[in-house]
């Protein structure tokens, strides 16, 4: 994994969690247990803090940073889809953050709310908690349902057991390709 100091402010990774070899993880990140840094992500708490939670996904491609003296805080068991980014904002427990979307500065997306795939919660936008929200700015479409916890818990324990899998010794291994 790649853990950078800066300026004197590190990483905190519990041992428990799983970060790719090619995720950057720079300056004052803390990680909680079990959570899932996927491939290719980024975050840069070099001038601002992150707060990543318990059994929280942060999938490929993801992007986190905060604000000089700020904090991005994501809650626990939340799912970030590909692609996404999160700037100085507030996600709360087991929300999920669908691909490429946008969740910009002082923004706060509630627990149990689900954020569209390429959805943009715009500078200081709250999206209650138990709300599906979409679009470019986001709008609340409507309430998340017992079917929707089912369906995304079981998502989230999938990240859970990512996180383990491929810290099982020789159960990821970089692979040379025979020669042509």
């Amino acid at each position: 994994m790649a853990l950078f100091r800066f300026e004197g402010r590190e990483p905190q990774v519990d041992p428990t969690a799983f970060i790719a070899e090619s995720a950057l993880v720079i300056g004052d990140v803390h990680i909680g247990k079990n959570a899932y840094i996927g491939h290719g992500a980024i975050l840069r708490g070099d001038y601002g803090t992150i707060h990543v939670g318990e059994g929280t996904a942060l999938e490929e491609g993801v992007i986190v940073h905060a604000r000089p003296a700020d904090k991005t805080t994501i809650g626990k068991y939340v799912t970030v889809g590909h692609g996404a980014v999160i700037h100085n904002a507030t996600i709360g427990d087991n929300a999920v953050i669908g691909m490429r979307a946008l969740i910009s500065d002082y923004s706060h997306v509630g627990e149990w709310t689900i954020i569209g795939e390429m959805g943009l919660v715009r500078n200081s936008q709250e999206v209650p908690p138990g709300k599906v929200a979409v679009g470019v700015p986001v709008r609340v479409i409507g309430d998340i349902e017992e079917k929707h916890r089912m369906i995304w818990s079981y998502g989230k324990q999938l990240y859970v057991d990512m996180a383990q899998r491929y810290q099982v010794p020789g159960a990821f291994e970089q692979i040379d390709l025979p020669p042509k």
